[in-house]
């Protein structure tokens, strides 16, 4: 899942633990996540206080690019757990993760999970947000033209030139942007829309952090474009009150973590999934990747509280629905929305 990030992490970072030092017996296990995934400084050094095991972060791509390197490397794996899958490819990954979800989760956070049959046994959910139209307040006051509310509105002549999304075959909100025109305009009418929004001039970028920084026009980016696809979560980290997020375009969206089959280290790879739902954790994600967690017992920051929105009815579509249309639709939008 994609949002706003300071600077990238490192490809591979090593935290080693201070309450002991390392011998040769130390286990590290490797935590494959995408390239949004970002802690505060220590968080999983505590992990490593706590059970002497040491993690080392793997991260590079999207959600869909993880997933896909996941089942690419089924026979030799990436690593020991896996952080970042989302609902729209939570079937794919199934078959290469271990039967485990967290020991911790409760009757609350039973809202997030997947069915059985879609990897309901194998995810543990994480963090969860609405992918949505995000608009630059200031561009539309300065240019006295009103906002968009619907997903409608952006094929309208007023908007030209205006949207950015991102590639549905290559970015985990773009996939979930699509999603949502294909929930909201039925299998018989996503295409012509897809048609009309491309011939209004909608941009497709290859990645949430290009069309975010590099196209958007909020204070945060350098682009001229007031539409992007982004987060619900997205604008309490921009200057007060100066993006929002359309909330009659969303689709919600959830991550998990999962552990990897083929680890040597099974018993301590459900340590660290245990772990990512901790409080300790969930805590430290709204700050860090801007999304919410699902723990029941995590606490947001106040400014969310003020800001941060939430659709009331977001588009949904069944993860079994997805894995069975998947390839299909992304290769008629492919075909409609790339040159």
């Amino acid at each position: 899942m994609k949002k706003i990030v300071p600077v990238a992490i490192a490809a591979t970072l090593v935290l080693a633990g201070c309450s002991s030092t390392p011998t040769d017996e130390t286990t590290t296990l490797v935590l494959v996540t995408h390239d949004s995934f970002s802690l505060s400084e220590g968080t999983l050094e505590q992990f490593t206080e706590e059970t002497g095991i040491r993690v080392e972060v793997q991260s590079g791509g999207d959600a869909g690019e993880l997933a896909n390197k996941l089942v690419l490397t089924k026979d030799s794996p990436l690593g020991d757990v896996v952080f970042g899958i989302d609902n729209t490819f939570a079937s794919r990954v199934a078959d290469v993760l271990v039967d485990y979800t967290s020991k911790d989760l409760t009757d609350a956070e039973q809202q997030f999970l997947l069915p059985a049959d879609q990897g309901g046994d194998q995810l543990t959910p994480i963090d969860s947000g609405d992918v949505c139209v995000n608009v630059d307040h200031g561009w539309f006051t300065e240019a006295g033209i009103a906002e968009p509310v619907t997903l409608e509105d952006l094929t309208d002549p007023a908007y030209k030139d205006l949207l950015v999304v991102e590639a549905a075959n290559s970015s985990s909100p773009g996939l979930a942007f699509l999603l949502a025109t294909i929930d909201a305009f039925g299998e018989d009418g996503w295409e012509d829309y897809w048609t009309d929004l491309i011939a209004n001039g909608a941009k497709v970028s290859a990645s949430w952090s290009d069309a975010y920084y590099v196209d958007f026009s909020g204070p945060s980016s350098e682009g001229d474009r007031p539409l992007v696809v982004s987060y619900a979560s997205s604008p309490p980290f921009e200057p007060a009150g100066t993006t929002g997020a359309l909330l009659d375009t969303c689709f919600r969206q959830t991550e998990y973590a999962g552990v990897i089959a083929g680890t040597e280290h099974e018993a301590e790879a459900k340590q660290l999934v245990d772990f990512l739902f901790s409080t300790t954790v969930q805590n430290d994600i709204p700050e860090n990747m801007y999304v919410f967690p699902v723990n029941s017992e995590a606490t947001l920051p106040a400014e969310w509280a003020e800001t941060a929105a939430v659709a009331t009815d977001p588009f949904f579509i069944e993860p079994a629905d997805i894995d069975a249309n998947r390839e299909e639709w992304l290769a008629a939008w492919a075909a409609i929305a790339t040159p």
